[in-house]
């Protein structure tokens, strides 16, 4: 593996035989990084959103499993 710096990107070669699949996720978790280096959202804000979106969540799958 060679990791290379230039003044606009960062390059990492590796071998063309490794899992595609291993580097997708790898891919993900870069742009995640990405993304959260930009973000002014303090934990406690994050913590809010996770709960709002979890809201009614297993009320609805048990629902849709009584179907």
């Amino acid at each position: 593996m060679i990791i290379e710096k230039t003044n606009k990107e960062i390059i990492f070669r590796l071998p063309a035989d490794i899992n595609i699949d291993e580097l997708q996720d790898m891919k993900e978790w870069f742009k995640y990084m990405e993304i959260a280096r930009n973000s002014k959202a303090q934990q406690e804000d994050v913590d809010l959103l996770v709960k709002e979106a979890k809201k009614g969540r297993w009320e609805k799958r048990k629902a849709d499993l009584l179907k």
